[in-house]
């Protein structure tokens, strides 16, 4: 009996280890075929050079960081597609992607496809589905969406889409966005279930009938230019009835009385102000004419938190009196405590009271919005930012890349040390850099009389940099361009003057059209040529950083918006030292430098020509650039 015992005993463990052996198999021919899966869907585009490094030769995901551009990861499996502004087109195969059981997220705007829309309905498990600023066109059919239980998110626009919108979206129970606005589309819009759309938008289109009840809550700008849809927001469908001769007489008489009414009232009112003032009167004229604007910054902070718009700060030192903020129509005590939320453990919380608190600076103000510097009570002293061009991007969106961000460690990054999540606004909170920017620096000092950084410092500066992009471009190679916003005033110095990068990943979390009018990225060649960033648009901003650092002279370009294009700072200095018999100084002459450094100088100089050349196949990626400026000296040996 007990040999019985011991012989089902093991049986039962050889079971067990047969079952864990060919669920490790399983999981590794499913990586496998990911991989597979992604290179025939890859090979299935054109225009795909985008895509180089998808390479069967490495995985896609390794647990949840991504080996692939483009690709967002969790726990080892594709979960997301995030192909934007990279120029494909060809069709999209879905008999593909359907076979990637973990996708949840797509999203392909601003590219080249063309055609009827694809089938969606292939891809059940699909969460969001962005294919908005692209060429496709016809009819969607009605049930096209049927059976996508899980869809929350639909951006259609900016297409040529026609035909009725399908009658299968109001059956989504989970659907809170649909953006179908700059297409054709025709008919009625369909009965949504009301409070389940958040966000809406049909603009421009050639819809016709009432607009349903689910929606008579949005703007009057989500249904402009369609002429003949009608009812609220937008004017009543029904036209009244005509007053018989009995009522527009009464009424014709209430009208009259009622202006009589108004004209004495502005009569009373404008004598009233011409009045003298009395003391009172005249000390509080004064005191509103000359009360200080010291709590501004922090009161910006407290607006925010209570939901209000922000004026913009002004005043440069923010010092609040110990005394509680003036009462406002909305009550303190019956708001709740807003919770900053961290991303880093070892580190001391705070929330947005005790910012509040907190005596505070303004730092300035840039394409984002307002910085501040704030000093709590234990000593900490934090920079906050107000972000004010993010509202495209939902809580769960934002919190995830937040947490990406947060997982970065580098000593050439400053850390995000925590983040407040509200939909018109966002605060991101880090540690204070003594030294402030690179631009101050570079030009602020030269204008107040103070010494500018020597040689030696300028080059230790841009190899942290460059250290610093090239982790940013190996921890998020899903990311086009992984630090997107480089320039001086991004590039902060501590104490001993190693640079430390600021502002860097945020262009998937920035409304696409304001990252396109403001950020450095979009000011590149390969942008104003083809409308789209590369791999290697973050190394093209390197190069114009060094010329930069080097000459002295600010890149003017970056002052335009859109796609202006300005004195290129590349192509002066390649004028200037081709010209043999020029006497232009090229490097800056405030630069103090060491003896024997000139070759080095031009050898980092024409480094940074070659990061920033208008042609993207000839400048090198950034781990080549990175070796190159290791090899550059303070002085030449």
């Amino acid at each position: 009996m007990a040999r019985k015992r011991i012989l089902l005993s093991t049986r039962s463990t050889v079971i067990v280890l047969l079952v864990i052996i060919f669920l490790h198999f399983t999981s590794l021919s499913a990586a496998e075929s990911e991989a597979d899966v992604l290179i025939k869907f890859k090979d299935s585009l054109k225009n795909n050079g985008a895509l180089s490094n998808w390479d069967n030769r490495k995985p896609p995901c390794n647990g949840d960081h991504e080996n692939w551009v483009g690709i967002f990861c969790e726990e080892g499996f594709v979960w997301g597609l995030q192909l934007q502004n990279m120029g494909l087109s060809g069709p999209i195969d879905l008999d593909s992607l359907a076979k990637l059981t973990h996708l949840r997220t797509m999203s392909f705007m601003y590219n080249n496809f063309d055609g009827p829309l694809p089938d969606l309905a292939l891809l059940t498990g699909l969460k969001t589905v962005y294919l908005s600023h692209n060429k496709f066109s016809g009819e969607i059919p009605p049930e096209t969406f049927a059976g996508m239980a899980g869809l929350k998110k639909l951006h259609l626009a900016n297409n040529k889409f026609s035909g009725q919108i399908p009658t299968s979206l109001p059956d989504l129970p989970k659907l809170m966005e649909l953006m179908l606005d700059n297409n054709e589309f025709e008919g009625e819009i369909p009965q949504f279930p009301p409070d389940r759309i958040k966000r809406f938008n049909v603009s421009h289109n050639k819809l016709v009938g009432e607009i349903p009840f689910a929606f008579s809550n949005f703007s009057a700008s989500v249904f402009d230019g369609n002429a003949d849809l009608c009812g609220a927001p937008l004017k009543s469908c029904t036209t009244p009835n005509k007053l018989s001769a009995g009522t527009i007489v009464p009424v014709s008489i209430l009208v009259a009385a009622t202006l009589v009414a108004l004209v004495v009232v502005v009569v009373i009112l404008h004598r009233r102000k011409q009045a003298p003032q009395g003391p009172e009167g005249a000390a509080a004229a004064s005191a509103s004419v000359t009360a200080p604007a010291d709590k501004k910054a922090l009161l910006e902070l407290d607006k925010m938190e209570q939901g209000r718009a922000a004026p913009a700060a002004t005043s440069r030192a923010v010092t609040p009196p110990s005394a509680p903020p003036e009462k406002t129509h909305q009550s303190k005590k019956s708001e709740p405590n807003v919770k900053i939320t961290f991303l880093k453990e070892d580190r001391d919380k705070f929330d947005m009271s005790d910012l509040l608190r907190a005596s505070a600076e303004v730092l300035g103000s840039g394409v984002f919005g307002s910085t501040y510097k704030a000093a709590l009570g234990d000593g900490q002293q934090m920079v906050v930012k107000r972000f004010k061009h993010m509202n495209n991007v939902n809580r769960e969106e934002f919190h995830e890349h937040m947490r990406r961000l947060g997982r970065l460690s580098h000593p050439n990054l400053l850390p995000i040390v925590g983040f407040y999540y509200r939909k018109e606004e966002k605060l991101l909170v880090a540690d204070f850099v003594e030294n402030g920017s690179l631009a101050v620096q570079l030009h602020g000092n030269r204008s107040r009389g103070r010494p500018c950084p020597n040689w030696a410092t300028r080059l230790k500066i841009i190899k942290g940099v460059a250290k610093g992009l090239l982790y940013l471009c190996n921890e998020l190679p899903s990311l086009t361009a992984p630090n997107g916003h480089l320039k001086s005033s991004n590039v902060l110095l501590d104490r001993s003057y190693n640079a430390v990068l600021t502002d860097y990943g945020l262009v998937p979390v920035v409304n696409q059209e304001h990252a396109q009018e403001h950020m450095i990225c979009y000011k590149s060649p390969e942008y104003k040529q083809s409308g789209r960033i590369t791999k290697k648009t973050d190394v093209w901003t390197l190069g114009i950083l060094i010329l930069e650092v080097l000459t002295g002279r600010f890149p003017s370009n970056f002052l335009q918006q859109g796609r202006s294009n300005d004195t290129d700072m590349a192509a002066w200095v390649e004028s200037v030292i081709k010209d043999e018999a020029s006497n232009v100084e090229v490097f800056d002459v405030n630069m103090e430098r060491a003896k024997n450094c000139e070759s080095e100088m031009m050898k980092l100089l024409k480094i940074g020509l070659e990061c920033c050349q208008a042609d993207i196949d000839s400048r090198p990626d950034i781990k080549e650039a990175l070796e190159k400026i290791q090899e550059v000296k303070e002085e030449a040996s």
